[in-house]
This record gives structure tokens, sequence and C-alpha cells, in this order.
């Protein structure tokens, strides 16, 4: 009989701790854009903490059946210092898949916190408490524990394939998940994007900031102005 459906993969291939700290403080859109604006999750999970929240970490997948947590309990028991468990419940709305309760362990293990592809709920508490969660929303009604469900297999989370040790970072805006073998490349890239906007910034307030591209780009698809 197969286990498709019912199993855990304790292995997970996490990449250089530097790299991952490298993505600290590097805005998700500004990683969305020289990711071809791609690996954004939908817009819709976003995070339940008070405003100005930013986290970086190894992605620890779990698939649960939408009104199931038993696995996502298991992960937690499993995750290292620093992973962020990433949760497919299909989007479904109907159970919250996580409280303050796992929030509070989570935390005292050392936990990067969770991306829910779901509700939750104790939603004052959890922002009050300031551990990192990002979900679809909130509901009282709480899940079952009976299973089934996968950890550390490829799950979708928001639209967003995520595969075990890829690298995730929320922040206000949203999470972006990066390919683990692309990290590296990408962590550059993002970094001079970060220094770039930097640059600009300055020149707005210096009055500096050259705005002739706004016409060329018109001029060249034909736009007419009319005086």
């Amino acid at each position: 009989m197969s286990n498709i459906g019912f199993r855990i993969c304790k292995s997970v291939d996490r990449i250089n701790p530097e790299i991952i700290a490298g993505f600290k403080g590097i805005a998700a859109s500004n990683i969305a854009d020289v990711m071809g604006r791609f690996r954004a999750m939908d817009h819709a999970i976003k995070s339940v903490n008070k405003p100005g929240i930013h986290v970086v970490g190894s992605a620890f997948t779990v698939r649960t059946h939408p009104s199931d947590n038993l696995m996502v309990h298991k992960a937690m028991d499993l995750a290292k210092p620093g992973d962020l468990i990433v949760i497919d419940a299909s989007g479904d709305m109907g159970h919250a898949i996580l409280g303050e309760l796992m929030c509070h362990y989570a935390k005292v293990k050392g936990l990067g916190g969770f991306i829910v592809d779901g509700p939750v709920r104790d939603l004052y508490a959890i922002a009050e408490m300031g551990f990192p969660v990002f979900a679809r929303g909130g509901t009282p009604r709480g899940p079952y524990k009976e299973g089934p469900g996968e950890i550390n297999t490829v799950i979708s989370c928001g639209n967003v394939p995520v595969a075990p040790g890829d690298v995730i970072v929320g922040d206000d805006d949203g999470v972006v998940v990066i390919p683990s073998a692309e990290a590296q490349e990408v962590l550059k890239s993002a970094r001079a994007v970060q220094e770039k906007e930097a640059a600009t910034i300055q020149a707005i307030y210096d009055g500096k900031w050259d705005r002739s591209w706004i016409d060329a780009a018109l001029q060249a698809k034909g736009c007419e102005v009319i005086e």
C-alpha cells in the first residue's frame, strides 16, 4: 500500500546559513523583482503580526488536510531552530491550522515562524507575542488531529511551489520563495537592487532623479501629447 498522503521525511538539505542570513533586511519586493516577479505567494497570505515584520529562514514543509493539524504538530517537534514551517492547507478557510499555544511552543523551540496557506486563530495574542505568522486570515473554528498529511515533500503554498530547504522571506508586503539552488545568485542580485534603490531615494531628495525615461518610453510607444 502506498504511503502517499501520509508520510514524514525527516531529512532536509539546508543551504549555507550565511546565505540565508544574507537575506535579512532585504525587502521581499526586491527579491521578487530579481526573480522575474515570480515566486511571490498569493497576496492573501499576509502577516498577522504588528507592522514592521521581516522574517528569513529555511523552509520546513507540511502538507495537511484543510481541517487538520496533526502533521503540523509533528513538524514542530522535528524542525530545527530558525526553520520556517510552511504549510499547504489548500487555501481552505474552514478551520484554523494553528493558534496561540502552538506559537508559544514554536517560539520556545527557536523556530522562525509559520507560513500558512489557510487561516489561523488567536490573532490578537499572536500579534502581541511577536512570533512571525503569515496566513490567509483568521477563524475561531479549530482543527482536527487525524491526518492525513506529509512532512518535507514539495508543496504548494500561495500558488508557489516550495521545496524543503528553500529560502523563505516574509515582510509586510507578503512572502517570497527562493529556490535553494539559486539562493546565492538571487541574494547577489537582490543586494544590488537594494543598493540601487537607496541611491535613487537619495537622488530624489537631492533633486537629481532622472525622469527622462518616461517621455522616452511614451515616445517609443507612439503616444500623442496634446497641448
